[in-house]
């Protein structure tokens, strides 16, 4: 039986591009995603796995929620949102060898924080995230890590100092998981939404900052000291003493062959009159272009 003085609680968030504005300059020349082109969102399956998580801590009690995001400077954004909705503090792993990075270099990457923060109770992530949509990240960092896994999560049914049960969605159905701890948890965008802003908390952590951050205000002369700031955590690759070549693009074997634009238009459509001739040739139509 566990029983523990705190439950360590990891969420994996990710800013990921507004995918509802995708234009022309989207993606870059060797394929990859052009994030300055795009307004950023917290990733909204991420946003499901961090209300899980708070409610793991609200019935455990003594719990901590850590977010990890790793991106660009600006993915600290997330970060103060997720503590803004109730997450403890956070961390970003921010630093140009993980440029390009495909699901298996970011796995490694996070795998890397996650052993850096402290073991984990429990580590919850979105099923995928919509620039993607692989929904690998999360599996494979159970696998580097040597966890146990529950995928497609989307309800929280119970936990306690020996166990957690989850109701988990799948082709057909839903099953209910229990499964011992540690254990990593990707979570179905039909899980419940995450919990609103706490007022309190947009007053305490809206100013919280990278020490990247920092260093740009007081460059621009707008912050001269770093003191009553409250900081969010940042990683760098040599924090983490990774093997360079398991990193960013060298360390991704999946490459972008090809990019194509697709243009959606709207659907042809034609009217008939209450004629049978009529009926039957519209009917021959679709039967010729293998429509029915």
């Amino acid at each position: 039986m566990i029983n523990k003085e705190n439950y360590k609680i990891v969420v994996l968030a990710k800013q990921v591009p507004d995918t509802r504005n995708v234009g022309k300059d989207a993606m870059k020349e060797d394929g990859t995603i052009n994030r300055a082109a795009l307004p950023a969102v917290f990733n909204p399956d991420d946003l499901k796995a961090l209300e899980m998580a708070l409610q793991i801590k609200d019935i455990l009690g003594n719990a901590t929620v850590t977010v990890i995001t790793m991106g660009p400077p600006r993915a600290a954004d997330i970060v103060r949102e997720a503590m803004i909705r109730g997450a403890d503090d956070g961390f970003v792993v921010s630093d140009r060898k993980f440029a390009g990075s495909d699901t298996l270099a970011t796995s490694y990457t996070l795998s890397l924080a996650i052993k850096y923060v402290g073991e984990a109770d429990f580590i919850l992530s979105g099923r995928q995230a919509i620039d993607g949509d692989t929904a690998q990240v999360g599996p494979q960092v159970a696998e580097k890590l040597n966890m146990p896994q529950i995928t497609y999560a989307e309800e929280l049914i119970s936990v306690d100092n020996q166990n957690i049960v989850v109701k988990r969605r799948i082709d057909r159905g839903v099953e209910i998981v229990k499964s011992a701890f540690p254990v990593l948890i990707t979570v179905h965008g039909n899980a419940k939404d995450c919990r609103p802003r706490h007022a309190k908390r947009v007053i305490k952590f809206k100013k919280a900052m990278t020490q990247t951050e920092i260093n740009e205000l007081a460059n621009g002369n707008c912050c001269n000291s770093s003191v009553n700031i409250l900081k969010i955590g940042e990683f760098s690759a040599d924090m983490l003493n990774p093997d360079n070549d398991r990193l960013g693009l060298v360390g991704s074997p999946t490459k972008v062959k090809t990019i194509e634009n697709v243009v959606l238009t709207s659907k042809d459509n034609k009217k008939i009159s209450n004629n049978e001739g009529e009926i039957n040739e519209m009917i021959q139509t679709l039967i010729n272009t293998h429509i029915i």
